[in-house]
């Protein structure tokens, strides 16, 4: 008989087009994070990231957080919860105030974020993330302990995540529904960022692309934080889509022939080697089916590629993501798993690129450890640090000076060469 939870434990929920996945974890006694438990189900209940069935998504829900309960042996009452959704937005504020040179306090600290707080501004959206990121000392950015330092002059950089409203509260319905508590929901890419991205990287400058099977987020970090993102309504199951179209197969045998032989590459010898491919009606009297060449089953992967990587290039152009600072691109997610991808993807971007895994976490089923589960590892760590968050504090009149978008961006890229 299951137990019930003990302090401290965190379970993570990621509600993808394509799964539903669980995994509960505690802290141990030196910080590191110890997986007990892992679920998942197929998830039928969302199309391209958004709520479709909320019935079928809560008895997914179910089902994903019962194994992993009873793999560790324990009942669980709230999760963190990830939304990746198109319609997500990125900005960073900045607040500052005058000091007169004297010490920085706590209460100057604590007067400044309350400021940032009133210069959080959504345009009707729900924000996911308002978090203090870096704080600026007469200018120069990257200062991450102020406190104790004289200044003429203290401000703050703050990350805000926004989404629309009503995709992220049936998320949290479905969630309710399946009789858990919500802990807070986190935009997925600030999830697999903790995950699969180093500190240097996010200090440096990198952009993190989550392949999922039906949206692919592109998201843009520097100097620590996120600092702009932007989704495209294609992942990994058009391309399985694409393969059971062109030659007549189910669903399920696209994805297990695009998992098993499928190529970002191609070769030579793709042209003499056959698979078998099973009529789509399954039935006895419909013939033995045919056969096809992996060339001919890479040419329709490449086709669907070629689309996603354009789209992917311009996201990153949009990003601003260009020139010597930040050249290196993660790719992560469930379309990271196709052979020859990494290599694909740097050929046709120009930059070097990488496949981001979950990393850290102690006891991880083999299973679950691909770039298909960096999100849920990402939640984990997320939960483990629960970062300040400025919409827990109270409201305060405050004046400030708020600029907004990448003209900020690429101040903090500019002052972040000229000082490190």
């Amino acid at each position: 008989m299951a137990k019930m939870a003990p302090e401290g434990l965190i379970t993570a929920l990621d509600i993808g087009s394509s799964k539903v996945s669980a995994m509960i974890a505690q802290k141990g006694d030196g910080g590191e994070l110890i997986v007990l438990g892992t679920g998942q189900r197929e998830s039928r209940g969302v199309k391209r990231g958004y709520i479709a069935d909320a019935a079928a998504t809560e008895a997914a829900v179910r089902e994903a957080v019962e194994q992993a309960e009873r793999i560790a042996g324990t009942n669980i009452e709230n999760v963190w919860v990830s939304f990746s959704a198109g319609g997500l937005v990125s900005d960073v504020a900045s607040v500052e105030f005058e000091l007169g040179g004297h010490r920085v306090e706590q209460s100057d600290i604590d007067a400044l974020l309350q400021a940032g707080r009133e210069s959080i501004d959504p345009a009707g959206r729900i924000v996911l993330h308002a978090q203090p990121a870096l704080y600026t000392l007469d200018g120069l950015t990257g200062v991450k302990r102020p406190l104790g330092l004289h200044a003429d002059r203290l401000g703050v950089h703050i990350h805000v995540v926004a989404a629309d409203g009503s995709p992220v509260r049936n998320l949290g319905l479905c969630v309710a529904n399946a009789h858990l508590e919500v802990k807070s929901i986190i935009a997925s890419p600030v999830a697999t960022g903790m995950a699969c991205l180093s500190e240097e990287e996010r200090e440096l400058g990198v952009a993190l692309v989550e392949m999922g099977a039906g949206i692919t987020n592109v998201s843009l970090f520097a100097g620590g934080m996120l600092v702009g993102l932007t989704s495209i309504p294609v992942g990994a199951a058009d391309i399985t889509d694409d393969i059971a179209s062109a030659f007549g197969m189910r669903r399920a045998q696209a994805e297990r022939v695009k998992c098993v032989h499928g190529s970002a590459n191609t070769s030579p010898r793709d042209n003499h080697e056959m698979i078998d491919v099973s009529p789509i009606s399954g039935e006895e009297d419909a013939g033995e089916g045919t056969r096809i060449t992996k060339a001919q089953l890479i040419a329709v992967i490449r086709q669907r590629l070629d689309h996603l990587i354009a789209e992917i290039r311009k996201a990153l152009v949009d990003l601003k993501f260009e020139g010597p600072v930040g050249r290196q691109v993660v790719l992560t997610g469930g379309g990271a798993d196709l052979n020859g991808i990494a290599d694909y993807a740097q050929a046709a971007l120009g930059r070097s690129v990488r496949i981001g895994k979950p990393r850290g976490l102690s006891a991880l089923p083999e299973a679950h450890s691909g770039p298909a589960f960096a999100t849920l590892a990402g939640l984990a760590f997320y939960a483990a640090t629960d970062p300040i968050d400025l919409r827990s504090l109270s409201r305060a009149g405050q004046t400030v000076h708020r600029p907004k978008g990448f003209g900020l961006f690429r101040r903090i890229v500019a002052a972040a060469r000229a000082n490190y």
